[in-house]
């Protein structure tokens, strides 16, 4: 199943039901043929009432019979009596009292059941909140520049698909996205026949999704998590993107879960940095490791890694400096940390996460492609998402660039640095669109 046919019924769901629930044409006429005939024969029409009459009076027995087994009076037992009963209860087989209790058993299991269906509804309902909340400005700057550009257009023409393209670019699609899209468009809507703005608005999520969808494997949007092992996170980025602060989120959640983290001060050359890392450690009572002004920041991170390992930590999450990806020095430094990782842990990093401001649309794809060309890149965090209409960039980076989002911030809190969940996030983009 793709991932359009798992939104499909929250996006389109309401719509497709009233369409099912109207009725047809041939079904009013059948309707009213049948209101003729029963106007030509009302004898027919007098059995079938004395039918009718005759099944409600049988109903209204039994329910009046099942009225006066529940209106029987309770039966209260005096002291006597209720010894008696003891004894017998205690002189069943034990065969049957073992069946019993497995009845009891089960019957319990079957609560237990009924009990987490709604927790996992409730879980889904919250994270689907929070992406609704986080995504509201994307959703209204790309919905409103939707409506206004239908508007415009009462015949779909090589006009209305070159202005097509124009307002995906701006909605930071990506042009080569864009471009994509219109192109099987086209070809679409000649297929289905698409003309009225409600279908050809179906038709442009549908494509974006696909496109997004064919593109990537859902699993790859997981973290990764190897069990009994010291799991190596390295996060980079230009300054400002949020680093530092996706790390101190990160670092709440692995503790909530009761995992060990240490954390990794790298990023020597700014002392703001580091005291904002020793913070976050102060707030989730998680060790620091830092070294001093202006160290060698591969050698902080051997030392972390190397402390991490002594300590059997979970997880070792490593923050670097915050380099421009046009500086070659700075780039060579990143892959000089990495080499440092290996001679510790050959395996490691088990993540190299790229940390991009969302609210930068186009020029985050830029940085993720220069910043894939020194280091391979294991998956993207995309922060300040629910400050910025420009969340449609996940689409532009997944499509051209074939990388995975792994993480999203949605707000200022801890549990606002979601996992990437494409349903969520689509329907977050294009509720309330078509």
């Amino acid at each position: 199943m793709g991932l359009f046919d798992k939104i499909k019924k929250t996006l389109f769901g309401n719509n497709e039901e009233k369409a099912k629930q109207a009725p047809s044409k041939p079904e009013e006429e059948k309707a009213e043929v049948a209101e003729e005939t029963n106007e030509v024969k009302p004898e027919e029409n007098k059995s079938a009432e004395i039918e009718t009459n005759a099944e409600a009076a049988e109903d209204k027995n039994e329910s009046s019979a099942s009225d006066e087994v529940k209106n029987e009076p309770e039966v209260s037992f005096t002291k006597e009596e209720q010894t008696d009963s003891e004894e017998v209860v205690d002189s069943k087989p034990e065969k049957d009292i073992v069946a019993s209790q497995e009845v009891e058993d089960s019957s319990s299991e079957e609560e237990k059941g009924e009990e987490t269906e709604p927790e996992a509804e409730s879980s889904e309902s919250k994270t689907q909140e929070l992406y609704d909340s986080g995504l509201k400005k994307t959703n209204q700057g790309f919905g409103a520049r939707l409506n206004a550009f239908f508007a415009q257009f009462r015949s779909v023409d090589e006009d209305f698909f070159d202005e097509l393209e124009d307002l995906l670019i701006e909605s930071d699609v990506g042009f080569e996205t864009s471009e994509e899209l219109v192109e099987q468009l086209k070809d679409e809507a000649k297929l289905q026949n698409a003309k009225s703005h409600d279908e050809l608005k179906k038709l442009i999520v549908q494509k974006l999704v696909d496109i997004y969808d064919q593109n990537g494997d859902s699993e790859a949007e997981k973290l990764t998590y190897n069990d009994g092992k010291t799991n190596v996170y390295l996060f980079v980025g230009v300054n400002g993107a949020g680093k530092t602060t996706t790390i101190g989120k990160l670092a709440q959640r692995f503790k909530n879960q009761g995992k060990k983290v240490v954390l990794v001060a790298a990023d020597t050359f700014r002392a703001g940095a580091v005291e904002q890392l020793k913070e976050w450690g102060r707030r989730t009572e998680t060790e620091v490791v830092t070294g001093p002004v202006q160290a060698d920041p591969a050698s902080v991170v051997y030392d972390g890694v190397k402390h991490g390992l002594e300590e059997k930590a979970d997880y070792v999450l490593v923050d670097t400096a915050g380099r421009l990806q046009n500086k070659q020095n700075l780039m060579k430094e990143l892959e000089k940390i990495e080499r440092t990782i290996k001679k510790l842990l050959p395996e490691e990093p088990s993540e190299t996460l790229l940390v991009l401001d969302g609210s930068t649309g186009q020029n985050a794809l830029l940085q993720a492609k220069d910043f894939d060309k020194t280091t391979k890149l294991t998956g993207l965090v995309l922060t300040k998402l629910d400050g910025s209409s420009k969340g449609g960039v996940i689409l532009a980076i997944r499509n051209e660039m074939k990388l995975p989002v792994k993480l999203v911030g949605l707000g200022e809190k801890a549990e606002d640095l979601a996992d990437f969940d494409a349903a969520s996030y689509a329907v977050g983009l294009f509720h309330g669109i078509v």
